[in-house]
């Protein structure tokens, strides 16, 4: 990764000590789906590791059974090996270390450093304060040590009711750091969890477990995103307060990805899952990355994106434009070349006899000849793009215009005669007239598809989910969905498309990359996902 100032600590830290060993984890909460700001953090831990001979852990964050699900679980995994990371060993889960973070809990309320808070939630925040105003103390704060160590027991016998009790940290209500101010460290949670099942009803807290966990894995770097900046008072004092001084790990903390025209905040993916405004966390516009690898994307596009973006502490908002020119960069070699016509209009050539059939060989790519030829046929009617005709002449436009000539790719020149049109005074087919020999320049140039060499295909075109460029930052981020997000056509494709495989990425030429995904069976329409437009056509909502 390019900017990559982690890289730069991490060399130093060598220098000083040939025998240092890098070990960093990728620690996911399994409460969503990944999406490609984990994307961003995945290839950095993993990257390091590799470059320096390390190990990366995979460790699910599952302090919280409410919210977590193995089917998440499955789908992170999944992530991680489909973009080519391997974790180091066996998978570790937060929750293997229960019985160490209880033990580690019970010592600091031993040595006066944690306490059993009766204060509601709500009464919690306000005695906390603000920024501008110093928190106050808790009346259960000056608990003894006895009776704390008593009322913790009951609250892991389950005697108490959830929310009504918790553990917090004994710090200072007058720190300049909000976090410092007697967080809270463990609390009640009466939900079956995917691992240990009914053994806990308390939990501990991610700022509590997290070090914990990072401290008992020998982690060196603990890197995460620069909203847990003062988080690190909190990781830096319960590992002093542990005695876990010999060998600390550090936390560092880096810009989060921010995308234009997205949102990444699996909170807000809910709400659009929940609403029905998208199919799911694997829906196509979606930059989880399920979604963006059912819509078509690679897991090499994704890996280039997160090199260029680099590792910064600047936050700042990615450009789409970015991303999709990594996607075409990586496809441009690797995708067959073929024709599809998503808004057909037909084209008839009266000087063609009915049964005129002729056979052109073409590259299947211009630049990687060793992919072969395949065959066109040009016959007596074919389909051209509705917006490859104009009934009026307009400025600078280079498509088929009545009474004027264009080129037909890999083909002749054809000249608009006339329209036919229908009872709704719409176009039903254009008559033209081709010319075999002539050869002329300075003409526009459109693909198309003989009647003959196609079949019926469904096109679904994804645009940006939202019209607004930073919709995380809007108050009332729904108010800026965009409902063309999604649409339908249906047209055709080269007949030999039928014979090739399905998740095959194809260039359809002066159209786009799209992903062939599947064949209808009730229609025995294949069906294709647009992956990314030529150019950079996504605020047009074509």
């Amino acid at each position: 990764m390019k900017n990559n100032f982690i890289k730069k600590i991490i060399k130093k830290s060598i220098l000083k000590n040939t025998n240092y060993k890098i070990k960093t984890r990728f620690p996911p909460e399994p409460n969503g789906y990944l999406h490609i700001g984990h994307a961003k953090s995945i290839c950095l831990n993993f990257n390091i590791a590799n470059k320096y001979n390390g190990q990366c852990n995979l460790r699910f964050d599952d302090t919280n059974p409410k919210k977590e699900k193995k089917k998440y679980i499955d789908s992170i995994k999944k992530d991680i090996k489909w973009l080519g990371f391997n974790w180091y060993k066996k998978t570790k889960y937060t929750s293997n270390y229960f019985n160490q973070l209880y033990q580690y809990a019970v010592q600091l309320i031993k040595e006066n450093l944690a306490y059993v808070e009766e204060l509601n939630k709500n009464e919690i925040k306000k005695y906390r304060g603000t920024l501008k105003k110093v928190g106050k103390k808790s009346p259960f704060r000056n608990r003894t040590i006895k009776e704390n160590l008593i009322l913790f027991e009951k609250m892991k016998l389950g005697m108490f009711p959830e929310g009504s009790m918790c553990l917090r940290a004994k710090i200072n209500m007058k720190s300049p750091y909000i976090i410092l101010r007697d967080p809270v460290l463990y609390r009640i949670i009466y939900a079956k969890h995917h691992q240990t099942k009914n053994e806990w009803c308390i939990y501990p807290m991610y700022d509590f477990a997290h070090c914990i966990a990072d401290a008992l894995e020998g982690i060196t770097h603990s890197l995460c995103t620069l909203e847990f900046q003062d988080n690190r008072q909190l990781y830096t004092w319960i590992l002093k307060k542990l005695n876990f001084i010999q060998k600390p790990p550090k936390q560092y903390e880096f810009s989060k990805l921010t995308l234009e025209h997205t949102i990444l905040s699996k909170r807000k993916l809910k709400i659009l899952i929940n609403s029905k405004l998208v199919n799911g966390w694997e829906d196509p516009r979606l930059h989880t990355i399920s979604g963006l690898r059912n819509r078509g994307y690679t897991k090499n596009s994704i890996r280039m994106f997160c090199k260029k973006i680099g590792v910064t502490k600047q936050q700042n908002i990615i450009e789409l434009s970015l991303l999709e020119s990594c996607i075409r960069k990586d496809l441009n070699m690797s995708s067959p070349r073929r024709m599809a016509i998503i808004n057909p209009i037909k084209i008839i050539i009266t000087n063609l006899p009915e049964d005129y059939i002729e056979n052109f060989s073409v590259f299947n790519h211009p630049q990687a000849k060793e992919m072969g030829t395949r065959k066109i046929l040009f016959t007596k009617e074919i389909y051209i793009e509705k917006e490859d005709f104009s009934q009026k002449k307009r400025e600078n436009y280079r498509g088929l215009i009545l009474g004027k000539k264009i080129r037909l790719k890999y083909a002749y020149i054809i000249k608009a005669k006339k329209i036919l049109k229908n009872k709704n005074n719409e176009i039903n087919c254009i008559l033209c007239k081709y010319y075999p020999k002539k050869i002329e320049k300075k003409i526009g140039i459109i693909h198309w598809i003989s009647i003959k060499n196609s079949i019926p295909a469904q096109f679904q075109l994804f645009n940006i989910l939202f019209i607004c460029k930073n919709p995380e930052k809007q108050d009332n981020f729904m108010q800026s969905y965009n409902s063309n997000s999604y649409i339908l056509k249906q047209g055709y494709v080269e007949s030999i498309i039928n014979q090739e495989k399905i998740n095959h990425a194809y260039q359809f030429e002066r159209i786009g990359y799209f992903l062939k995904t599947k064949q209808e069976k009730t229609k025995q329409m294949i069906s294709f996902n647009r992956i990314v437009s030529l150019k950079n056509k996504y605020r047009n909502f074509i």
